[in-house]
């Protein structure tokens, strides 16, 4: 085996030692992910985050239905920006 031969070898060894440390890595950090974007308290800050929202409309003068809908528009964007988050990541595989 030459040295060119040897180097290769030498590189596809440590390309598959850094997959094989990847591959364990990767599941317990999604499941982290995961547990993080639909934790209790995650749940809790999106729901106080848009009464918030929604009470500064009626606040600011605006109609309590008018109001309800931008809030659920709202609610709606921060899922969407959640869920778009998570698409991103998986759409590298």
């Amino acid at each position: 085996m030459d040295n060119t031969e040897k180097k290769t070898h030498s590189d596809m060894q440590e390309l598959a030692n850094v997959l094989d440390t990847v591959g364990d890595k990767i599941p317990g950090l999604i499941q982290k992910v995961m547990g993080s974007l639909y934790s209790r308290e995650t749940a809790t800050g999106m729901g106080q985050a848009v009464g918030a929202y929604y009470r500064e409309l009626v606040d600011a003068g605006i109609p309590q239905e008018a109001a309800l809908d931008m809030a659920k528009e709202f609610s709606f964007s921060l899922k969407d920006m959640k869920h778009g988050a998570m698409s991103f990541s998986t759409d590298k595989e």
